[in-house]
């Protein structure tokens, strides 16, 4: 061994680190255990029994994202306690939509140069999303990559497994006549955030700057999580009559809710049947962004639409407000194909 010899941390990995950074979220993953977990962190891989879980007959269901150029903020603000509820809402609301319920997360964290109280931040709130769908923390990987990220930054993907019992799977049985109940959303999650940021840029406005549309600061305003559907679209699924869901992210109401409609079928949605919230007012006007392109870029306030049958409309309505959704009848499922949008967003 020469004197001049180097070592991993020498070359900008520091293990140590990366070892601290376990110990200290094990006490968060533990808390989103769930009925099925096998083990804790800490192997070469996560053990989940889906009998132990209730399923007989399951099918898995797998979903994977991220939270976009939205993570530019959060690394720019320092405001790093809701992203992780961005990453997991963007898997399990996915997972939903396919009538699957969250069953285990994963994560991937990867930086240039690992801070363990940064990356427990962001896990930790990794973790409060995983508890709040009803889904456990049962593994990860982060990794720390000198030179391949500028100092400070990070990057995150998220990956989802849910189940089913076998011929339950969503959508199924979509007709002309459903009824579509959106559900609000709690901003622009985590879609369309390229776009955010040329706004901001357009109107001279630092993240620190006070926010045009509600309290506090833009940055933390912009950085709202994603809401978390999981556990009333599961009450409404197990209710009856929901024929289909779709979940709201890149590409709005005009390219995700054909997703889960029949060739042959189209939704008339009329724009009045909801209010659009301040965040969206302030982005259509201070980037003057035509309605067409809100709805294709934006959620434009509703995160989630629902098909039902129509005799169940009002039931699934009230079963959703009582779980603590907003509730806006949209409109119907059409015949035709697309969406066909009436009145005008306001």
């Amino acid at each position: 061994m020469t004197k001049n010899g180097i070592s991993y941390r020498d070359a900008g990995v520091d293990i140590d680190a990366g070892n601290a950074l376990v110990e200290r979220i094990k006490p968060a993953a533990a808390a989103t255990a769930r009925p099925g977990v096998m083990d804790a962190l800490g192997g070469f891989g996560a053990l989940f029994d889906p009998r132990a879980a209730g399923y007989d007959d399951p099918v898995l269901v797998a979903a994977t994202d991220g939270v976009g150029t939205k993570l530019r903020i959060a690394i720019d603000t320092g405001h790093l306690d809701g992203i992780g509820q961005d990453l997991v809402a963007m898997c399990v609301n996915d997972l939903v939509c396919q009538g699957a319920e969250p069953l285990f997360f994963l994560d991937y964290f990867a930086t240039g140069k690992l801070s363990v109280d940064e990356g427990a931040r962001v896990v930790e709130s990794i973790a409060r999303g995983c508890k709040a769908a009803g889904c456990a923390l049962i593994g990860g990987e982060t990794a720390e990559m000198p030179g391949m990220y500028h100092d400070g930054d990070f990057d995150l993907a998220g990956f989802a497994v849910g189940a089913m019992q076998r011929g339950t799977a969503l959508p199924a049985g979509v007709v002309e006549g459903d009824v579509l109940l959106g559900l609000a959303s709690d901003g622009v999650h985590s879609n369309g955030y390229s776009l955010v940021r040329k706004v901001a840029e357009r109107a001279g406005l630092g993240w620190d700057a006070a926010s045009p549309f509600g309290e506090g600061d833009l940055g933390a305003a912009l950085l709202t999580p994603t809401r978390l559907y999981v556990k009333p679209a599961l009450a409404a699924i197990r209710a009856g009559g929901v024929h289909a869901l779709a979940h709201i992210t890149g590409g709005g109401i005009t390219e995700n809710l054909p997703r889960v409609l029949p060739k042959d079928l189209g939704a008339e949605i009329d724009l009045t049947s909801w209010t659009l919230p301040p965040v969206f007012r302030w982005l259509a006007e201070a980037g003057g962004i035509e309605q067409g392109e809100m709805l294709k870029a934006f959620n434009s306030g509703i995160g989630m639409i629902l098909s039902v049958a129509a005799d169940r409309a009002d039931v699934l309505a009230d079963l959703l407000a009582a779980q603590g959704e907003t509730v806006h009848r949209l409109g119907r499922v059409v015949a035709g194909q697309g969406v066909r949008y009436s009145g005008a967003l306001a």
